[in-house]
């Protein structure tokens, strides 16, 4: 007696951690490269902290948190 098709679970879509990851890596190329990071390159104080360095630190507190995100879903 053969399964079903109809009976089995739902397969879930294809790896989607395969493509996320990489493209979480060239977002974090873009965002660290120069044309983006002169956006915060100006004389700003941020709780302060000077706009730059806050940035850099946020973007990469970010990236970190996205990744860990991404690798702890099922």
């Amino acid at each position: 007696m053969s399964a079903d098709p109809l009976d089995s679970p739902p397969r879930p879509p294809a790896d989607l951690r395969s493509q996320r990851l990489p493209a979480l890596a060239v977002a974090a190329l873009l965002l660290f490269n120069y044309p983006l990071l002169a956006l915060w390159d100006h004389p700003v104080l941020v709780l302060g902290l000077p706009l730059f360095p806050a940035m850099l630190f946020g973007l990469w507190a970010l990236l970190i948190a996205l990744l860990a995100w991404l690798m702890e879903r099922d």
